[in-house]
């Protein structure tokens, strides 16, 4: 089968596409899938660069977020039968619960491989059905980013009516947090850099938006919007570069879910955090059990994730280079059938 393998992190020519690597058999309590699509997070980046500071399997198969139908099972499956249309768990161990460092330990596409491969084996318990509405290619960018985004703005914060959720930048995590906030009747406000993405924020049903370009001090804004009160939810993505002014912009009492690092790491003055006794959480992902709920709720709302681009297998290196660029709206995926 084809398969990318990362054989040199942080070396330009490090990932490969090997078209000879032999197709793996499910063992017991495992089902193998022919994945047919695959999307790209930004830690996915990081791995390919080298910059990943998780374990990383040698010649390790890339991307933790993929799709495709079951084509044989292991002794023992019976959640599963050929045919099937399934999305691998971000993390295999985490059927439901709290997190743990056990349930954490192994995430596809890093210490366990990854789907960015014609054939994929995943465990029984590291698989979820995917709803039908959803072409391969939508139902790929469902594992890790959709989960973020649904993990801080349902389980985590619980928005509703009522409530407003401030989204910074407009990637995949932000763009699906958008998309489940306003399933749940919560105002949201984005910033982008891009009066272009703003416009197609608001289309997508955002009450308003900020650029950060032309207005710098964008936390002012977005408490103006909120008639100085902040904003009850902050999907925060940019990590130490943006946090300060997220703990600004958050009301007395609010949420900072804390997601990414984007804008890099750096020193923050947590004084805001405590005058206004505000909850910082951070989020990795989500269980089966809440990928599950999310995917009936994509289901019962036929919501469709929003996708950028998608390439083909043999145009994955160019897949990477669009997302590192940071042009992209939504999500972007590749192509495997």
């Amino acid at each position: 089968m084809r398969a990318y393998e990362l054989r040199v992190p942080g070396a330009e020519d490090g990932l490969v596409l090997n078209r000879d690597r032999p197709i793996p058999g499910p063992g017991p309590g495992e089902i193998l899938v022919r994945m047919r699509a695959a999307s790209l997070n930004y830690r996915d980046l990081l791995v390919r660069q080298g910059r990943y500071r998780g374990a990383l399997q040698p010649n390790l198969v890339p991307l933790s977020d993929g799709a495709g139908e079951v084509v044989a099972v292991g002794a023992g499956v019976t959640a599963f039968e050929p045919g099937g249309r399934v999305a691998g768990a971000f993390f295999p161990r985490w059927p439901a619960g709290a997190p743990s460092a056990e349930a954490t330990a192994s995430a596809l596409g890093g210490s366990a491989p990854g789907v960015l491969a014609e054939y994929a084996v995943l465990s029984e318990g590291g698989a979820v059905s995917v709803p039908e509405h959803l072409s391969f290619e939508e139902a790929a960018t469902l594992p890790c980013a959709a989960l973020t985004a649904w993990n801080a703005v349902v389980e985590v914060a619980r928005a509703g009516a009522g409530d407003t959720v401030l989204l910074l930048g407009t990637g995949g995590v932000s763009i699906f947090a958008l998309q489940f906030a306003r399933l749940h009747g919560a105002r949201v406000l984005i910033t982008s850099s891009s009066g272009e993405k703003l416009a197609r924020a608001r289309h997508l049903g955002a009450d308003g938006g900020v650029n950060y370009r032309a207005a710098p001090d964008w936390e002012q804004e977005v408490l103006r919007l909120t008639g100085g009160r902040g904003v009850d939810l902050v999907v925060e993505v940019g990590g130490a570069g943006t946090l300060e002014r997220s703990l600004r912009a958050v009301r007395v009492g609010g949420t900072i879910a804390m997601i990414g690092v984007l804008a890099g790491a750096g020193a923050v003055d947590p004084r805001p955090l405590l005058s206004k006794s505000a909850r910082l959480q951070g989020i990795y992902v989500g269980s089966g059990e809440m990928f599950a709920a999310m995917n009936r709720a994509i289901a019962a709302h036929c919501l469709h994730p929003v996708i950028d681009r998608v390439f083909a297998f043999d145009e994955a290196l160019a897949a990477y280079d669009h997302l590192a660029a940071g042009r992209h709206f939504g999500k972007v995926v590749i192509n495997i059938q």
